[in-house]
């Protein structure tokens, strides 16, 4: 079979389409012939090493929709999957098959194809499990996404409003995000006096800072007494400094996610809760491009200089 390789780390162009055997499945696994893999940012930092405990030579990719043709459960049936270790410690889906633990499979919504089904994976896993697990977030609360623009800012926004919380953006710019109320311009505005005015002085019943390092003690500094932050990422220094007498004067709860973490059933049993989202129209796909496979090494050096427009995803004929 064709698959995507990297046998070193390094930039987009050390990616090489290769022939390699196809994989056999084991027990408790099953072969899905790819019919869409996306490539998120965190294939790009895969691919350049900043990953730990990628082993090579490795293919990459973890979000991927497709048919099962081995396996005792799903065969025959459209599925799609974020899988756990994919591109990392296993060869991930960016490749015409790929074996996975079968109870990570979920089957794709109805109101999807192969393409979307593809991008659901790491932007709307993360975020639910940040907003839903993490930060438990409730029916009539606020809550500050930081990052609102990006990927899991988009999809945290649609899942907020589907448990009917009201949602503050904060980003480098002031377009609007469909869901949220205000969208604050970080380089223009003071994102603290902004959020208090926007909340009648109290502040917001929870963060989810999808940016970090600069952003990180600002967020902090938005939540109401007893509020809560969820982190899952830092942009820059890994560093972080804040006031931890305020913090513990204010009672505040800060919570680190990592979507690496997820168990294979962790990732079906959050699937099949936003599969309810997209079947219902509650949830919907960020815009895609869709780009044949043999043009891969391209599609990446897009979205590592970021100057894709829409969602980079790769497609098997």
């Amino acid at each position: 079979m064709k698959a995507l390789r990297f046998s070193k780390f390094g930039p987009p162009s050390v990616l090489r389409i290769e022939e390699i055997p196809r994989p056999e499945p084991r027990d408790g696994e099953a072969l899905v012939k790819v019919k869409a893999a996306a490539i998120n940012p965190s294939d790009v930092k895969n691919v350049a090493g900043l990953f730990s405990g990628t082993t090579l030579p490795r293919t990459p990719g973890r979000d991927f929709s497709g048919v099962v043709v081995a396996g005792k459960k799903y065969e025959g049936e459209e599925v799609w999957s974020s899988g756990p270790g994919l591109g990392i410690t296993r060869d991930g889906a960016q490749a015409e098959y790929v074996t996975v633990p079968e109870e990570a499979l979920s089957l794709i919504p109805r109101t999807l194809g192969f393409e979307q089904a593809a991008t659901i994976g790491v932007p709307f896993i993360t975020a639910w499990f940040a907003l839903v697990r993490a930060a438990q977030l409730q029916p009539g609360e606020t809550i500050l996404i930081i990052g609102v623009g990006g990927a899991v800012g988009h999809a945290a926004t649609q899942i907020a409003n589907w448990r009917n919380a009201r949602v503050l953006g904060a980003a480098r710019s002031s377009d609007p995000v469909p869901g949220a109320v205000a969208v604050i311009n970080t380089t223009t505005e003071d994102l603290r006096k902004r959020v208090f005015e926007l909340t009648d002085g109290k502040g917001v019943d929870a963060v989810l800072d999808a940016v970090g390092g600069p952003m990180f003690e600002v967020a902090l500094r938005c939540l109401r007494i007893g509020g809560r932050q969820v982190a899952i990422t830092s942009t820059g220094d890994r560093r972080v400094n804040f006031d931890l007498v305020d913090f513990y004067h204010n009672q505040s709860r800060l919570i680190g996610v990592d979507g690496m973490k997820l168990t294979p059933r962790d990732v079906a049993v959050i699937a099949d809760e936003l599969r309810q989202g997209f079947e219902a129209n509650t949830l919907k796909t960020s815009a895609i491009d869709t780009v044949r496979f043999e043009n891969a090494v391209e599609a990446y050096e897009q979205v590592a200089s970021s100057t894709a427009r829409a969602k980079q995803v790769l497609t098997f004929t």
